[in-house]
C-alpha cells in the first residue's frame, strides 16, 4: 500500500462512447486528480483524457474532494475506489470527555472487505484510535496524480 496526501478534485467527463453493441451512447464518468486549483484541475484532466478519448469530450463538472488522503494497492485485482469515513478518537483532557473527529480516504481495492484490510494496513502502523465509520464503492473510474514537468536548461549563448 502506498499513500498519497495532496489536494484532490473530483471532475466528472462527458463524451459518446461506443459500447459493446457498437452503438454511441453519451456517458459521463468520474476522475479524480491532483491539483492545486480548479483551473489546474480542469487542464489535468483535459490533458490525461485526451490520450485515451478520441473525438470531443467536456468536463462537465469539477469539485473539491472530501479526502486529502487516497491509499493506491499495487494488486492489480484492486480496480475499484472506495471513500472511507473513519473517526479519531481523542481525549478532551479538560471535560475528559471522548471526542471524534470525521476523516476521509479514497482507497483502492478490488472488493469491500480488501478496502477495510487496505485501511487497516495503513492505519495499523499509526498511533491514532480510530473507528471506520463506512466504507462504500464510489464511480471514480481512476485517480491522476501530478506529474512533474521537467524544467528545460537554456543553452548558454556561444560566445
Amino acid at each position: 500500500m502506498r499513500s498519497r496526501t495532496a489536494d484532490w478534485f473530483e471532475t466528472k467527463i462527458r463524451y459518446e462512447k461506443t459500447m459493446e453493441d457498437g452503438l454511441q451512447k453519451k456517458v459521463t464518468e468520474q476522475y479524480t486528480v491532483d491539483a492545486l486549483s480548479f483551473t489546474e484541475a480542469e487542464g489535468s484532466i483535459t490533458e490525461e483524457m485526451s490520450s485515451y478519448i478520441s473525438g470531443e469530450f467536456e468536463v462537465a463538472d469539477i469539485k473539491k474532494a472530501t479526502y486529502k488522503e487516497i491509499f493506491f494497492s499495487e494488486a492489480d485485482s484492486d480496480d475499484r475506489w472506495y471513500k472511507a469515513k473513519l473517526q479519531f478518537i481523542t481525549i478532551d483532557e479538560k471535560t475528559e470527555k471522548e471526542k471524534r473527529s470525521n476523516v476521509y480516504y479514497l482507497v483502492q481495492a478490488g472488493t469491500l472487505s480488501r478496502a477495510v484490510s487496505h485501511i487497516e494496513e495503513v492505519m495499523g502502523n499509526t498511533m491514532i484510535d480510530y473507528v471506520i465509520a463506512s466504507v462504500a464503492e464510489t464511480q471514480i473510474m481512476d485517480v491522476f496524480e501530478h506529474k512533474v514537468q521537467p524544467i528545460k536548461q537554456e543553452k548558454p549563448a556561444e560566445e
